[in-house]
């Protein structure tokens, strides 16, 4: 048979998480024809991950390959892990993430059924018992694709597999000025798509994800949700003048107003009133995007200097 070859990037930045995200790569279930390559790429100014990965070799039974690709910039830890595939298929895994034993096998099998040019899986959001109520009853972290009608315009590098002989990827690499900004994945896979590239769905290809401390409030979740929005909102002005931002401007403003105003009729129901809340932030963050302002940094050396 003929044998497929998946490559798995891990874009690290001094994460001790990372040990667990190897620990269970070690432990996944791989179909008799697959060959696994994990690929590390450390984006730190120094390589402080090779100690971690060298000392793993000998219990991951897939072969690592460790890339120091410095510095604070996520965009260039996963063009890294592009440049260094050479594989059939290139997943995608964060560096405080664990896979679930047939992760892989879910998202090779959902490729070669649909022969998508990318695969997302659902990232599952775990709780620590400190976290909010509500926010643990609503689920406000766990990460789905977006459906617009049948299809997925954009995806996530936190769960994918990218089939990397597809024409839509051809030479295709995340941007560089949104590295610390976020925002360079919904960028890749917005143009993708526009490319032709099919974005398909394997619902059993879970990753889990520990909510740490610092993204348990409710302000982690707005700031977030206005940063999608401005990414949204500037992709939906490539290619139009004044006139063309006109009414997506209007519609934005308009569904940010009725979000705030829904929030506010459930003020004693939080899980619903801060659902409403975050999806105005997300329309007010459209507008934002569509005026050209860009993206804040929140990644990188901002995280470096707020640690």
């Amino acid at each position: 048979m003929d044998r497929t070859r998946i490559d798995i990037g891990v874009c690290t930045y001094r994460r001790p998480e990372l040990e667990q995200t190897l620990r269970s790569l070690a432990k996944l279930n791989v179909p008799g024809n697959v060959d696994i390559r994990i690929i590390v790429a450390d984006n730190d100014d120094t390589p402080s991950a090779k100690g971690c990965v060298d000392s793993l070799r000998a219990f991951v039974p897939h072969g690592i390959v460790y890339v120091h690709c410095p510095s604070s910039n996520i965009s260039i830890a996963r063009n890294a892990c592009l440049d260094n595939a050479t594989g059939d298929f290139l997943a995608f895994i964060d560096d405080d993430e664990t896979a679930s034993k047939d992760w892989i096998t879910e998202l090779i099998g959902t490729a070669q059924a649909t022969a998508a040019d990318a695969v997302l899986g659902p990232v599952k959001a775990i709780y620590a018992r400190e976290a909010p109520g509500w926010m643990q009853r609503g689920d406000f972290h766990s990460t789905f694709p977006v459906w617009v009608g049948e299809r997925i315009i954009t995806g996530y590098t936190c769960n994918v597999l990218l089939r990397l002989a597809a024409p839509s990827l051809a030479g295709r690499r995340f941007s560089l000025a949104l590295g610390r900004s976020g925002g360079e994945d919904t960028e890749f896979f917005t143009h993708m798509h526009r490319m032709g590239g099919q974005i398909a769905y394997a619902p059993q290809a879970w990753v889990e994800e520990p909510v740490p401390a610092t993204r348990a409030a409710f302000s982690w979740l707005a700031k977030r949700k206005f940063r999608f929005g401005q990414t949204h909102g500037r992709l939906l002005d490539a290619g139009t003048g004044i006139p063309g931002k006109i009414r997506p401007l209007t519609l934005a403003a308009a569904k940010c107003g009725v979000c705030a105003l829904a929030a506010a009729l459930f003020f004693f129901s939080p899980v619903r009133r801060n659902r409403y809340f975050l999806r105005a932030c997300l329309h007010a963050g459209a507008v934002v995007g569509l005026l050209g302002i860009r993206e804040i940094e929140q990644y990188g050396a901002a995280k470096a200097r707020t640690s």
